[in-house]
Formats: C-alpha cells, structure tokens, sequence
C-alpha cells in the first residue's frame, strides 16, 4: 500500500488507548483551557485521525509562514497550508505548560485535545494578510475562506497534541466518517491496491458519478474511495446529512457491490482552490489511495480560481517526490445528447455547448425547489429526489 505522506507509518495522535485516553480527560478537567475556533477543532480531528501525518500538533508562526510561501516547512517538510491554533487571547498560558482545547461544537464543550504549548507568538496583521494571500491568492473579504482566516486570532499557539475526540463527526454520521486509519484499513481489507479518491463537498450527479468509472478504467483502479466533506461549509451548501444520503443511494444503485467505499472527513472546507487540492491530495495520501481525482475548479468558488489552477499547481508547485500519490486531471464532465453518454468534454472536440445537457447551480436549485424533475441525463431520479424533498422543505420553513 501506498505509504503515508512523511514517515514509513501513519501516527494518527488520538489516543485510542481507553485509560490513557481517561486519564487524560481527568488531567484536562484540571487544565487551563480555552475554547478553540471551529477551525481549529477541525484541525484537531484530523490531526487525530492520521490526515495530517506526519505532523505532531499545530505549528508554529515561522513554520506558518513558511508552508504559506514555500509550501515546506522550516525544517523542509512539504505541506500546502499551515496548521494552526489561533486565538485572540492567551491570557493566563506559558510556553512548557499544558492546556485543554475545547470543542466550540459539541454541547458542553467538551475537551477535544490536551496541547503541550512550545510558543505562544503575536502575528502582525502584516503577516496574517501575506499568509491569507499566498494560501488564498486573494483578500477578498467576500471569499468566505479568507473571511474566516483573517477573522481568527492573531496568537499562534504551537505544539504536539493529544487528540480524546473526533468532535461531533463520529455520533452525527457513524456510517460515513472514517479516520484515515480506518480507511486505510477498509483498503487493505478489500485486498485493493490501485485505489480512485473523489473529494465531494456537494451531492454527486451523473457527471460526478461517471468521472469516477472514468478514472478508475484509466487507471485500471480496483476501487475508488468517495471521500466527502461532513465539517462546515459556507452558507447555501448542501447540509452533510442531505449529501450522504444522496450519494449512498447513488453508490447503491449505480455502482457494482464492493467497488467503492462511501465515507467522510470532519473538517471545515477552507475554499482554497489549487492550494486545498493539494491538501486533498496529502489526506488522501495519508489514507492509502493511490490516486485523487482534481476536476474543473476542484475546491473553488465563485471566480477566484481558473478553471484548472487546482491541476497546474501540482507542475508549477508541487516539486518532484513531495507526494507518492498520483493526481488523475479531470475535464468538465456532461451528459452527450450527441452520443447518449456522459464524456469528459476534452474527449468530445466535435460538440458544441448546447450539445451537452447543462444546469448550473442556481438553475438546478430553482427546479428542486420547485419540485421539477432534473433532466435524468443530470442526475439520477433516486438522488434528485432526497434533493427536491430537502429543498422543498427548505422553501417551506
């Protein structure tokens, strides 16, 4: 199996040992504490998980700057984007101490992580806005990633970590989230070798689903990992639960038995473009596929990114060696009235535009809403429906 991204094995920091793992609620209960950002919490689950590998905890300000402008870190680790606890106040910490991190999303706000702290450092909003630029390529306020990241605190707190929990992810979808550990451990279960990740934020339509038999004929793959989101997203995305169910009844009916995987991520999607399709590429490294599927504006939104900037980044940015994983590049898929068949449109240079059955977002959102049928060359009747009936009930609320 493919190795993970930086060390010979995956060291995910959640404390799977159940009396280590108590003790250390008990030591937390007694800490000093502070109640983390979402982000940040997001952070903590997949540095638990193993998605992170090989990092030990969050990094410091130097080691942030230098993954913003050089995609490595001091020491020289390739990573694509810094890995932080930031916050707005340290009052009452030291450099040497421990500290519990709470959870902002779980009632209680329980303690997700203990944290040694090895520094505590002030970013100027200089350093902040160059970080937000080189990660985002822009400081558009109305980008909803830049909006979070320049929202965070400006107070860098740095050090390894003891993961006690995965946040809300494991109670809220135990069908779908997977640690990369787990998933690593389905693959080898599965006797796979050659392995397709998808990355979805969104429900999968007809393109989506054909792009991944696409990539995996190519490839000669023996299975392909549908690896969606289930963390925060930005306002008028499709709730996680509304995604799963879509694309487990697509997978069920559209897919032959044991040639995909249906599963989940608990982090919050940063609308990074090129640079979180490489940190797509790392988490799905670090769980074992050997191949990830970068399409049209993969991790985009609005107009922020050219149409392929999340692929060229891999030859213009990525050096050579950084990553094992291979990335398969993807054209905009579509339904050929043409030739009775979805095609990646690159294989059709003999189409026109109106040969191809096309919806946008809005147009299809307007139609569920509505309770209008999507074209069955769009989307499969089975998962239109779970659409129409959340939109629906959306309209009605």
């Amino acid at each position: 199996m493919i190795k993970p991204h930086g060390s010979d094995a995956l060291n995910p920091l959640y404390v799977y040992d159940d009396a280590a793992r108590n003790a250390l609620i008990t030591e937390a209960a007694s800490l000093p504490s502070i109640t983390v950002n979402s982000a940040t919490a997001a952070n903590a689950v997949m540095l638990g998980g193993g998605y992170f590998n090989p990092l030990t905890g969050f990094m410091n300000l130097a080691d942030s700057m230098a993954v913003s402008e050089n995609l490595h870190t001091t020491p020289g680790l390739f990573f694509p984007v810094p890995v932080v606890n930031r916050v707005e106040d340290a009052s009452g910490m030291a450099v040497g101490s421990r500290i519990a991190l709470l959870d902002p999303n779980v009632e209680g706000n329980p303690a997700i992580a203990v944290m040694h702290v090895e520094g505590i450092e002030k970013a100027s909003q200089e350093q902040i806005d160059a970080m937000t630029q080189q990660v985002y390529g822009t400081m558009d306020s109305n980008h909803p990633g830049v909006a979070t990241f320049q929202a965070a605190g400006n107070i860098f707190l740095s050090g390894p970590i003891q993961v006690l929990s995965f946040s809300y992810f494991q109670a809220d979808f135990p069908e779908t989230f997977r640690t990369a550990v787990e998933i690593r451990e389905e693959i080898a279960a599965n006797g796979w070798e050659k392995v397709v990740a998808f990355q979805t934020r969104n429900p999968m339509h007809r393109a989506h689903e054909e792009l991944c038999r696409i990539a995996m004929d190519a490839v000669n793959a023996d299975g392909c990992v549908i690896h969606m989101l289930l963390g925060k997203l930005k306002a008028g995305d499709i709730p996680a639960d509304v995604r799963d169910a879509s694309i487990r009844k697509m997978a069920e009916l559209y897919f032959p038995p044991n040639s995909t995987l249906i599963t989940g991520y608990g982090f919050d999607m940063l609308y990074a473009g090129p640079r979180e399709a490489v940190l797509h590429a790392l988490f799905r490294q670090n769980m074992g596929t050997t191949h990830l599927i970068v399409g049209r504006d993969h991790a985009g939104v609005g107009d922020y990114y050219g149409a392929f900037d999340a692929q060229t980044i891999f030859d213009e940015k990525v050096p050579e060696g950084s990553m094992e994983i291979e990335i398969f590049k993807a054209d905009h898929t579509a339904y050929s009235k043409k030739l009775d068949k979805v095609v990646m449109m690159r294989d059709a240079p003999d189409h026109a535009k109106e040969d191809f059955v096309l919806l946008s977002g809005t147009k299809v959102r307007e139609m569920l809403g509505q309770g209008v049928a999507l074209p069955e060359e769009f989307a499969r009747p089975e998962v239109a429906k779970i659409l129409m009936d959340y939109y629906q009930a959306l309209d009605a609320s």
